[in-house]
């Protein structure tokens, strides 16, 4: 923890510097992404100097009292106010372990949320339809604001792809553990020997950046229009109002066809390029970390397996952290909370009890 807090305000007197670089000042993009990241760590360097003007008040009061002789009544005093000291340092310390869990700048942004068929066919594709129902619920019980960017249905009325935006104060820290695999276990309408299928769907939750944070040179993508089309091909318009947009360089393809607005489609597609960029790049910054330092939660990526559904049983596990819900009609509803909280607190335990020092999220 207190590692943490040393490279953090290392960080935050390093910013102060860069930011009275004439060069920074003139550039005012790049002088916008510094002053943000600032202002998101200031309170918990604020909060960390206290907390070591505290401690070392306490200190020098402790060396004071052991070191030399006084009367009854000045020994009394100082006691009571190293006491006091540590009553405010014990309470420093809480609030430093609170800023800490919430410092993560990524808290405050919108989400795009990708959910996507893997392994097992028609199954999977109506799984994916079922677990966009689960979230749209949850979305809702969370006053959170829904928007649709793309759909891909499929013959069997369920869906390849469906890609959505979530907007609201908290919805990344409520979702960003639903990044990865997730497993459904049930039986077929059309398996009439009635075996149980097992079949796979991966969700992505990306952080949105805005566009000042992120820019995209008209130069870097390919743009491709077509017909949109329906459940199995089936035109739903007559104009080419769909767009497919492909990032040359790293080769992230994104389509949207939603809307009949093409000038709609491209800038849902540019959302989520952006996104995807940006997941891309702290995935990058995340590979640097030292296996030891990463969450022990897991690391929220798309090819673990995090939770299992088992229709025939009822039950909804969740893998990272061993909890077991018999509460399946709840969590179809989109009861979601006591997955999300447990796992909020187990990732409180890792972060404080770690040391961890990630500064994936820095602008150099």
């Amino acid at each position: 923890m207190f590692e943490k807090l040393s490279s953090t305000e290392a960080r935050y007197v390093e910013l102060e510097k860069k930011m009275s670089e004439p060069e920074v000042v003139q550039d005012n993009a790049l002088y916008s992404r510094l002053a943000k990241e600032l202002s998101n760590i200031q309170g918990l360097v604020v909060k960390y100097r206290l907390y070591k003007k505290l401690s070392s008040e306490s200190q020098g009061l402790e060396e004071e009292l052991f070191s030399k002789k006084h009367d009854e009544e000045f020994t009394n005093l100082l006691y009571q106010e190293v006491a006091d000291l540590k009553r405010k340092i014990e309470k420093c310390k809480s609030e430093l372990e609170e800023l800490l869990i919430g410092e993560d700048p990524q808290e405050s942004r919108n989400i795009i949320i990708e959910i996507r068929a893997g392994t097992g066919g028609a199954e999977a594709s109506l799984f994916v339809a079922d677990l966009f129902k689960i979230y749209s619920k949850y979305i809702a019980k969370k006053n959170f604001k829904l928007e649709m960017l793309n759909t891909s249905p499929t013959e069997a009325k369920g869906f390849r792809e469906i890609i959505f935006s979530v907007k609201g104060k908290g919805a990344y820290k409520r979702f960003k553990f639903e990044s990865g695999v997730h497993r459904v276990q049930r039986v077929p309408t059309t398996e009439a020997s009635g075996r149980i299928h097992t079949s796979t769907v991966t969700v992505a939750v990306l952080a949105e950046p805005e566009e000042i944070e992120l820019e995209i040179n008209p130069k870097d993508i390919k743009v491709d229009v077509f017909r949109s089309s329906g459940h199995g091909g089936q035109s739903v318009n007559t104009t080419d109002s769909a767009v497919r947009i492909t990032h040359i360089s790293t080769g992230i393809v994104v389509t949207c066809q939603d809307e009949r607005s093409q000038l709609k489609n491209k800038n849902s597609a540019l959302r989520v390029l952006r996104a995807k960029l940006l997941d891309k790049f702290k995935a990058e910054q995340e590979s640097k970390i030292s296996a030891d330092r990463k969450s022990q939660i897991g690391s929220a990526q798309r090819s673990e397996k995090i939770r299992t559904y088992n229709f025939p049983d009822r039950r909804v596990s969740d893998h990272r952290i061993g909890l077991t819900l018999h509460k399946f009609d709840n969590i179809m509803e989109g009861d979601l909370d006591e997955f999300i909280d447990a796992l909020l607190v187990a990732e409180k335990n890792a972060t404080l009890g770690s040391g961890k020092n990630d500064d994936e999220n820095r602008v150099d």
